[in-house]
């Protein structure tokens, strides 16, 4: 349950939540719903801000400098030209961050003084502070959502609500939830609400926003709990009047909280330049004080002598201590020249990349009128690493293309739907003039869904058994829930665009999904209202790449429908299904020659006792806390065997307005675009042919798919063979000796040909392995074009480390989904597409737009501007200061290295915060190397220093 370390820290394990029980749930420490974001309070402000300021080595270094300049027998100087721009720098840092914090503080107040209905014998108002775990509340429509709570019971029928979440992912569509069924009975009975002592045992608190584990314990029986029974913090319950819940998570301890961690900060080159200069200059400062050191040391011995008439020596000189003099002087001119060492360059590189982010969020060009969506500089830190990336690593489904899905072709029982013949037997092209099939029979079809090949309705209507079957599947398989906002007129709230143009195409052919409750769904076969007994939803996730579900049909019969990628289907198939399964590969090679994506569709009809030893395992493995992930997808992997094919889909995924000629454009400017995408190699190598990244006129195409370790290795080798040349690739040097990249690297810029590698998601997680690794680089980075087909998320991220960890360029990774999420984590930049897959990879990325073809515009004008601005502002202000503090050092050799000023205090002190400040902040912010519009004509010009 929890356990304390040796030194008292409170560890859960796991949570133990009992319903209106507070002395029992008082025994464990879980936190209250009040929060905290500020950091600092009127008494600490001072001290803590002093210290988090002072841990930045300028800061320091130039407290040094003013206590030196303390000291009467080392400054020449007085402590006001360093105090000064000191404290405006603090004090200006001290404001933004008071002010910051300050607001957080007001929305702190305003969160914790919200008002909660809790359940304490009747219904109570109290402050969202005061609600604690295990507490019961109600919550109204348009109302936040106080803690993370379980569902109880809501208004709507089956216990079902409707959520918004877009303080939590950002996605604005509504969300269903689904209370249990043996809680929904509660109804909104205060009675029965305030005597229910259900326990919840779940997982320890953590930011996973999609997934939750637990167990609710109640009259003698336990029902499993997931996530589609929770309410998190900071969602807004819509379209329902009420609703019921039970506190588990609450304060610091809800998901929202628990996502409210510092992001990585992520450091640029410019940076690290920037660090660098600055060491180097110190150690020059340093340098050039030990020269005047020594000349005083020598010019002391020799000459002052003569000056002693009227200059008083001090003590330790008059001893004739000259060494200590030079020591003296050393120190002073420290202090003189530290104005080479500019306390506000870090200032100024702030507001420079503080405007340079607004310029991209003000970009008209990169606004998306039709969603309403412009730009968004996510961070400031990173905009001139953009004029400096040379790998882009992009999703393919809702990044290049539209992820708006059009059920196009299937095919089914070995029979290809969807292409139109003349009456000669050849195959028409299809264009807006075509014929669409009329849909007139069915009443309740989708009049936007269209439709060429008529022999599929007809199918339907002879009642083709397969036909019917088919999408029978369609209808049942999923997880989309329906909405009919008036008489007849239904809408589909789907996940993903593939669910709801499946769901719809089943609707249109007359097989309409109508309703569901957690025990069944209603179909409306051919017009005949049909009730199937949904008994298991096997879940689709990126590692099984497929979902089922399991039903009772009227008539007593029970079947499981499974759909996903081909090659999972396929591999689960009967062996009585060979032949179909020949063509029907026939026929997904043609899909996908076309661009199209695909899944597969098999059935199987399962047996009662077989079904109820199952489902025992079910219960047990769904309703355990550790490793239930593991154990049901063992389960579902028991059940899932011994399938009969139906045939298969093919949905259409348009291109996104400008790929074609923003990829042309990138590619001339010398980036590298690997494409990693989850579908099949022929809709890659057709999506790859559609946007130019492939061409009939390259060289060679490469096609890695070994099985093994030893086939991938013969193949990559045998492609590098072929680009660099037999002369140049021993035959016998062993892969695992390949470590230097320097050889390949300098002649891939000499290579003239043009090549693609193109490789399948298991040879890549063969090419990955350690001793192959470094040989796939070499080989992919020899290629102009690079695509990896049904990769998984975790395969995306491992392919751009490779990249980042051993070649020396800066990596972008764009995509749109949460399957992309890892890899735009993992790469120097991430660009987050906002689609039509929700908000996960907007929230981690760096840079977002709502098309790809803005990522031009952002790389070639704003990412070379910010570059060229951001070198040229650094080149300009270290030149002044040296121009402003040499003029001291020189004048040392005339003033008998006296550490005397040339220049008044005063001038000193507001050279670099005044008087030079706005010309380079101007040049940082303004300066054009180029107009915009030549972006991609002048994209092949060499890099800037």
């Amino acid at each position: 349950m929890a356990s304390c370390s040796n030194r008292g820290i409170y560890i859960e394990e796991e949570r133990h939540v009992r319903a209106n029980d507070k002395d029992y749930n008082e025994k464990i420490p879980y936190a209250d719903n009040h929060i905290k974001t500020c950091k600092y309070n009127v008494f600490t402000f001072l001290p803590i801000n002093l210290f988090e300021q002072f841990q930045r080595a300028a800061n320091a270094y130039f407290l040094v400098l003013l206590m030196l300049q303390l000291i009467p027998e080392i400054s020449s100087l007085s402590w006001v030209t360093t105090t000064v721009p000191l404290v405006m720098v603090l004090v200006i840092t001290a404001v933004k961050d008071a002010t910051d914090d300050y607001f957080r503080y007001k929305s702190d107040q305003q969160v914790n003084n919200r008002q909660s209905q809790v359940l304490r014998g009747n219904l109570q108002n109290e402050k969202w502070m005061n609600v604690r775990v295990g507490d019961i509340i109600k919550l109204e429509n348009n109302h936040f959502v106080a803690a993370d709570i379980l569902l109880l019971s809501s208004s709507e029928p089956y216990g079902l609500c409707y959520i918004e979440t877009a303080e939590l992912d950002g996605e604005t569509n509504l969300k269903v939830r689904q209370a249990l069924t043996v809680t929904s009975d509660l109804g909104a009975d205060i009675t029965k609400l305030a005597d229910f002592n259900g326990e919840v045992i779940c997982e320890p608190p953590n930011n996973k926003l999609d997934k939750f584990t637990g167990t609710l314990y109640w009259r003698d029986n336990k029902y499993p709990l997931d996530n589609e029974k929770m309410l998190l913090r900071g969602c807004v319950l819509r379209n329902t009047d009420w609703c019921f819940g039970m506190v588990v998570f609450a304060g610091l301890q809800t998901k929202l909280m628990q996502n409210c961690g510092r992001t990585k900060f992520k450091r640029t080159s410019i940076d690290k330049l920037m660090n660098t200069l600055v060491l180097w200059i110190f150690g020059f400062l340093v340098c050039m004080g030990v020269i005047l050191a020594i000349g005083n040391t020598i010019w002391e011995q020799k000459v002052g002598r003569s000056f002693g008439v009227y200059l008083l020596w001090d003590e330790p000189i008059r001893n004739n201590n000259v060494v200590f003099s030079g020591f003296l002087t050393f120190w002073s001119y420290i202090i003189i020249l530290n104005t080479m060492v500019p306390i506000s360059l870090y200032v100024s590189v702030e507001v420079i990349r503080l405007g340079h982010s607004y310029f991209i969020n003000w970009d008209r060009k990169m606004y998306y009128i039709q969603k309403d969506t412009p730009a968004e500089a996510r961070t400031t830190t990173l905009n001139e690493e953009l004029g400096q990336v040379e790998f882009i690593f992009s999703d393919k489904t809702g990044t290049l293309t539209q992820n708006i899905m059009i059920f196009n072709k299937c095919s089914i029982n070995g029979k290809s739907y969807g292409d139109v013949y003349d009456e000669f037997g050849h195959k028409v092209e299809i264009t807006e003039r075509t014929a669409c099939v009329d849909f007139s029979f069915n009443p309740l079809s989708d009049r936007k869904f269209k439709f060429h090949d008529s022999s599929l309705v007809e199918a339907i209507k002879m009642e083709e058994p397969s036909v019917q079957e088919f999408f029978r599947l369609l209808a049942l398989c999923h997880t989309v829930m329906p909405e009919e906002k008036n008489e007849g007129d239904l809408v589909y709230q789907a996940q993903s665009p593939d669910e709801g143009a499946l769901v719809t195409a089943a609707r249109n052919f007359g097989f309409v999904f109508r309703s569901r409750t957690p025990e069944t769904v209603t179909l409306y076969e051919m017009g005949t209202a049909v009730n199937y007994q949904l008994l298991a939803i096997l879940d689709f996730n990126n590692v099984r790449k497929r979902m089922s579900v399991i039903v009772r049909n009227p008539a007593g019969h029970i079947k499981l429908y499974c759909k996903g990628a081909d090659t999972i289907i396929f591999d689960r198939l009967d062996p009585s299904n060979h032949v179909l399964m020949n063509t029907t590969s026939e026929h997904l090679y043609e899909f996908a020659g076309e661009g199209l994506r695909t899944l597969a569709l098999a059935y199987k009809d399962l047996d009662e006792n077989v079904l109820e030893e199952w489902m025992k395992k079910l219960l047990y493995a769904s309703t355990v806390i550790e490793n239930r992930e593991e154990g049901l997808a063992d389960l579902y992997e028991e059940i899932e065997t011994g399938l009969m094919l139906l045939g298969a889909t093919a949905v259409e995924d348009k291109l996104q307005e400008g790929v074609p000629e923003t990829i042309a454009c990138l590619t001339l400017a010398s980036i590298k675009i690997w494409v990693l995408t989850g579908d099949k190699l022929e809709t890659a190598m057709n999506i790859g042919y559609s946007c130019n990244m492939l061409r009939d006129d390259m060289n060679e195409v490469f096609i890695i798919s070994g099985h093994s370790v030893l086939e991938v290795q013969q193949q990559l080798r045998s492609a590098k063979e072929h680009i660099l040349g037999l002369g140049r690739v021993s035959s016998t040097v062993d892969v695992e000796k390949t470590d230097e990249f320097s050889e390949d690297s300098v002649f891939e810029e000499t290579i003239i040909a043009e090549y693609a590698l193109i490789i399948n998601g298991h040879s890549l997680a063969h090419a990955l392995e350690p001793e192959l690794e470094k040989v796939f680089l070499e080989t992919a980075c020899l290629c102009k074009t690079v695509i990896c087909c049904r990769v998984t998320p975790m395969q995306k991220a491992q392919v751009v480390e490779l990249v980042k960890t051993n070649k020396m360029a800066v990596t972008l990774a764009i995509g749109d989904g949460a399957n992309d999420v890892s890899m735009i984590k993992t790469a120097h930049i991430g660009v987050g597409i906002s689609g039509q897959e929700g908000m996960q990879a907007v929230l981690a990325s760096d840079y977002s737009f709502a098309q790809f073809r803005y990522l031009q515009r952002l790389l070639l004008v704003h990412g070379r501007w910010s570059y060229f601005r951001m070198c040229n502002f650094l080149f300009y202000f270290f030149y002044k200061n040296f121009a402003f503090t040499l003029v001291h050092f020189w004048f040392g050799f005339f003033c008998g290295f006296s550490a005397q000023t040339v220049y008044d205090q005063w001038f000193i002190t507001l050279f670099n915060i005044v008087y030079t400040s706005l010309p380079v902040l101007a040049m940082g912010l303004f300066d054009q190397i180029l107009p915009s519009h030549t972006g991609c004509e002048r994209s092949q010009q060499p890099p800037l220093p």
